[in-house]
């Protein structure tokens, strides 16, 4: 699978973990998040993996930041993009199973290591149910259309 990675000052110390965890795994990385703790505004970084997500040039995307809040809020403002800040395996596989997210956000300050792992493993090795689900995602999708320019 192909990975896009980004992160602010706060998640590049859990990046570097999830590099290694994710390259092991097989998957293809393109990391296009900061790689020091100097202070940058996640936004960006959200909006980065976001666009690769939205022009499909990665499978999927991995945001972090101190909460992952912000880097949620940030990348669900780019069309196409279904992004879910997930802080157990619960949500991680309901994200997928459900609403097929796209782009999952973590928390670098809240989750342990071993629960990190356990989310994103879980989060790549779930697949979209489609179904009834298919109807309500295909909704909102129509409406990042109707709710005008973005």
């Amino acid at each position: 699978m192909r990975i896009a990675i980004g992160n602010d000052h706060r998640g590049y110390q859990l990046k570097g973990r999830l590099l290694v965890l994710l390259a092991d795994a097989g998957h293809e990385v393109e990391n296009v998040g900061s790689d020091s703790d100097e202070r940058v505004d996640y936004p960006d970084f959200a909006s980065l993996v976001g666009e690769l997500v939205r022009q499909k040039k990665v499978d999927r995307g991995i945001l972090i930041c101190g909460s992952g809040i912000g880097m949620c809020i940030a990348a669900n403002k780019v069309v196409g993009v279904r992004a879910a800040n997930c802080s157990d395996e619960v949500g991680a596989e309901m994200s997928r199973r459900h609403n097929d997210a796209n782009v999952l956000c973590l928390s670098a300050d809240m989750l342990g290591e071993g629960a990190v792992n356990r989310i994103v493993n879980t989060w790549l090795r779930t697949d979209f149910e489609g179904g009834r689900h298919q109807r309500r995602v295909d909704k909102i999708i129509e409406s990042e259309t109707s709710t005008g320019d973005r």
